[in-house]
């Protein structure tokens, strides 16, 4: 088995990058690769042709390996639902909670599943590039870890530390991490790599030449900054990663509303993508009320995200927007926050509590959907995907809510203000739509002729420009990751690294070829 792990320095630092990167450079090499990631943890996933769920970045790097996404990609998916308790997602499917005190102990059936996991890909794959979760250097989290060290150590992969220099500190990050790392693991360290670069390298090479000195790693390449890459994000550090263009006055204004747990914000990624429409991230109550389209994203914790927006001002909000016709789209979770009540047993365990009241519905928490499906709208098929525990029902003796054939909305004849009409596999109610289903912008003709359907009913000069689909830009996007990754990075030398793996032994540090000695300690003087 050959294999390659991608440890970072810190969450995002660009690991999934690099790991899509070096997929797609390989394969465009004859190279049957496949990326894995023992433990994502992720609010945003994604669901593959079995109904299987998985991180959102393994996903995209299985498109850029060229290979089917499986569970196998990503067999521990942990979904936080709260700040001290995740939902598993073990080989694809729910598989109960871990509580934060069991996050260091609990795991080893999770730790067995991953390594059998790894066993079957690597089986049948020339290569594995991996891909580690947050630093190897948790030191705090290094008994039972089997994502970083403890899933190199298993199986004796070489590691690779990428550095994010944009941020500042990488290179006191990066000797941090070897610095931390005890003998045995830090004898697995084979490497790093610089990420998000600018400027004259000349000016860094001191401080490469310096830290390769103290740790005996060699620098195995320096990865431009990339304007326009800002491909599926894991962390929920930031959702907004696109490169905004400069704002014109004539853009059509989107708010998406910031979830403490958002769920498949990448959702709103492909709005960011069209030309003249403003994407903006916000907690602010006042940039919702005034944004020609307010979107309420998906949620893990839907009771607790709507007590959020109760308590931000963001509640009134969108009842403002509702009475005064202005656009409001619920996806998933945003759908649920919109109904009249929401039965909520299995995730926050409330029980009824009262929604937003806009769409005369109820929601039911039941068991876990995951699954692809397609809905039309306006003549045309739109397809997605779903993750959620609730059921959208219409509310017992409402008798307004009735789905024509076909499920058609029509818009084209639109409903009274108050007059339910189908949306997709929703509803929407005047100016306020709701759906479960994930993914449905990232059709072009849909999205189009949505957005270009809200900007004539508000007298909005916005209409579609031509430009790419947002799926060959992101096409586009892994193509320039790869560019950069055969300029920027030694290829060859990753190769030779990742040939070698199971053949490495504890205590002994190895790199491409050999290292001539052991670096000092960082409690040692080395010999001058």
């Amino acid at each position: 088995m050959t294999g390659i792990l991608i440890a970072g320095t810190s969450s995002d630092a660009g690991k999934s990058l690099v790991v899509t990167g070096l997929c797609r450079a390989l394969a465009r090499r004859g190279v049957r690769v496949a990326p894995f990631k023992a433990q994502n943890m992720s609010n945003n996933s994604m669901v593959c042709p079995d109904g299987a769920e998985i991180g959102r970045a393994q996903y995209l790097q299985a498109q850029a390996a060229g290979v089917e996404p499986s569970a196998l990609l990503n067999p521990v998916l942990l979904k936080p639902g709260t700040d001290r308790r995740a939902f598993v997602v073990l080989r694809g499917r729910p598989d109960g909670v871990l509580e934060a005190g069991q996050y260091a102990t609990g795991r080893r059936h999770l730790a067995e599943s991953a390594f059998a996991a790894y066993r079957e890909l690597a089986a049948a794959h020339d290569l594995v590039v991996v891909e580690g979760a947050g630093s190897p250097a948790e030191i705090n989290l290094r008994d039972g870890d089997y994502v970083n060290m403890g899933l190199a150590r298993e199986f004796g992969l070489p590691v690779v530390v990428v550095g994010d220099i944009d941020r500042g500190g990488v290179l006191a990050s990066l000797y941090g991490t070897w610095a931390l790392l005890g003998d045995d693991d830090r004898a697995l360290l084979a490497g790093y790599v610089i990420n998000k670069f600018r400027g004259d390298r000349s000016v860094l090479e001191p401080g490469l030449a310096e830290i390769s000195r103290r740790t005996g790693l060699p620098c195995l390449g320096v990865l431009p900054w990339l304007a326009g890459v800002w491909l599926d994000g894991e962390d929920a550090l930031r959702v907004d990663r696109w490169d905004a263009a400069e704002p014109a006055p004539d853009d059509l204004r989107v708010a998406v509303v910031r979830l403490p747990r958002i769920s498949n914000a990448t959702d709103v990624d492909a709005l960011a993508h069209e030309p003249g429409v403003r994407v903006e991230v916000t907690e602010d109550a006042s940039v919702a009320a005034s944004a020609d389209l307010l979107v309420l994203p998906g949620s893990r914790a839907t009771v607790d995200d709507l007590a959020w927006l109760r308590e931000r001002g963001l509640a009134d909000a969108v009842l403002a927007r509702h009475a005064r016709g202005r656009p409001t789209l619920g996806i998933c979770g945003g759908y649920e926050m919109l109904a009249e009540r929401i039965v909520d047993d299995v995730e926050s365990g409330a029980g009824a509590v009262p929604g937003l009241g806009v769409l005369p519905i109820e929601v039911t928490f039941a068991d876990k959907v995951t699954t692809r499906a397609s809905y039309r709208w306006e003549g045309l098929d739109v397809p997605g995907y779903e993750i959620h525990h609730g059921r959208c029902v219409p509310l017992a003796g409402s008798g307004r809510l009735v789905r024509p054939a076909g499920h058609e909305d029509p818009l084209a004849h639109p409903a009274g203000h108050g007059d339910p009409a189908p949306f997709l596999d929703g509803w929407r109610v005047g100016p306020t739509f709701g759906t479960m289903l994930h993914g449905s912008l990232e059709d072009d003709a849909f999205r189009r002729a949505f957005l270009t359907r809200l900007a004539h009913d508000a007298g909005h000069p916005w209409r579609p420009r031509p430009a790419p689909g947002y799926g060959a830009a992101r096409e586009a996007m892994i193509e320039t990751l790869a560019d950069a990754v055969e300029e920027h990075v030694d290829l060859d030398a990753v190769l030779r690294l990742a040939a070698g793996a199971g053949r490495r032994t504890p205590g002994r540090p190895a790199a491409p070829g050999e290292r001539t000695r052991r670096p000092a300690r960082p409690d040692q003087k080395e010999d001058r």
